[in-house]
């Protein structure tokens, strides 16, 4: 298998989209591309995708690769425009702002605040560090620019992420700690997980709905009805959501899941990915031995294909009893991890919530 490719983040983009539209309005000419610093120290190039100036102004574009990484700003053009400043005066060298397509921030627990454009501390730090390494080239390292961060079609690319959710409203986040993003990287997920939990916590709530996906979660939420504040979607990564949880300060944890990850969850299984270990039919059926089923059943169950098929054969069977002992070593697993009071939540595409301990 080739190893997958690595690509860049909306924050580096920005950041050579802004050197790039200071190149044009300084020099008077277009680049096929820019260079830009990195935060740790390396430097990369960007192609430009597009540049233009007139009296005062210049824009550039990038178009961002995520490389192999399965994210919705793939491909999105981001857009740098920089305009002149009056000379003197208070205010930053370089300031920057939002333009459409880039979210602004409306609940506070976020590394940015209440009311600024969603454009991350990393990310602003490039652009500044970009725009000032094209003044110096250019030799007019005093003069005074406002940077504006576009993202074409950000606002509808917005509603296919999380981000309402988290109270950034009207478009995208300019994002990215390290100018880089690793293909379906544990730190994206991990970072979601932190800014999720901050966002709950400076609403005031004490409680927290873990799911491991969108059908899990509904199905939880149409019970609880919990604040959207309360909602984590955690993926897979189920140790680092329950510790989080905890260091948190959350006092209590509601944990929805289909049946697959609620066996890797009572198994203990920290990660319940399949890349990090396809759930073994012989792994489960041996679970349910210890849970009380029957030598010949247990021999049955370790022959199906799937998880999904096990559930099927109790359920075929009345074994409902066995369906909630799993839940109950789940539930188990997640509070001695967690060190929390632990609601655990079975849920099928099907049906909602099959069972809840």
């Amino acid at each position: 298998m080739s190893r997958l490719r690595s690509g860049f983040t909306t924050g580096a983009c920005a950041a050579a989209a802004a050197k790039g539209a200071v190149m044009v309005l300084l020099r008077g000419q277009t680049s096929a591309a820019v260079e830009i610093p990195f935060p740790d120290h390396t430097r990369r190039s960007f192609p430009l995708h597009s540049c233009s100036a007139q009296s005062g102004c210049a824009s550039a574009s990038i178009l961002k690769d995520a490389g192999d990484d399965p994210d919705v700003t793939n491909g999105a053009e981001i857009i740098a425009l920089v305009t002149m400043q009056e000379s003197g005066g208070a205010g930053e060298t370089i300031a920057i702002q939002a333009g459409h397509g880039v979210g602004t921030v409306t609940k506070p627990g976020l590394s940015v605040a209440v009311g600024e454009p969603a454009i991350n501390p990393v990310p602003r730090q490039m652009i500044r560090d970009a725009v000032l390494e094209a003044l110096c080239e250019a030799d007019s390292p005093d003069l005074r620019l406002t940077v504006t961060i576009s993202v074409r079609d950000g606002e509808r690319l917005a509603e296919k992420t999380l981000n309402r959710r988290l109270g950034i409203i009207g478009g995208l986040s300019i994002l990215g700690t390290t100018g880089i993003v690793r293909p379906v990287s544990a730190e994206a997920w991990t970072a979601t997980i932190e800014a999720a939990m901050n966002v709950a916590r400076a609403a005031g709530l004490d409680e927290v709905l873990l799911s491991t996906g969108r059908t899990s979660e509904a199905a939880a939420q149409r019970l609880l009805a919990l604040p959207d504040e309360a909602q984590v979607m955690m993926g897979d990564y189920l140790e680092y959501a329950l510790n989080a949880a905890r260091q948190h300060g959350f006092r209590r944890i509601h944990l929805a899941g289909m049946w697959g990850k609620i066996v890797k969850c009572a198994l203990g299984i920290p990660q319940t990915h399949v890349r990090h270990g396809a759930l073994a039919m012989r792994q489960a059926a041996e679970l349910l031995a210890q849970l009380g089923v029957e030598q010949e059943t247990a021999a049955q169950l370790a022959l199906a294909n799937t998880s999904r098929e096990i559930l099927q054969l109790l359920q075929a069977q009345g074994r409902t009893d066995l369906v909630r002992a799993v839940c109950l070593r789940a539930k188990q697993y997640a509070e001695q991890c967690s060190g929390l009071p632990v609601s655990l939540y079975l849920v099928s595409s099907a049906d909602g919530v099959l069972e809840q301990v």
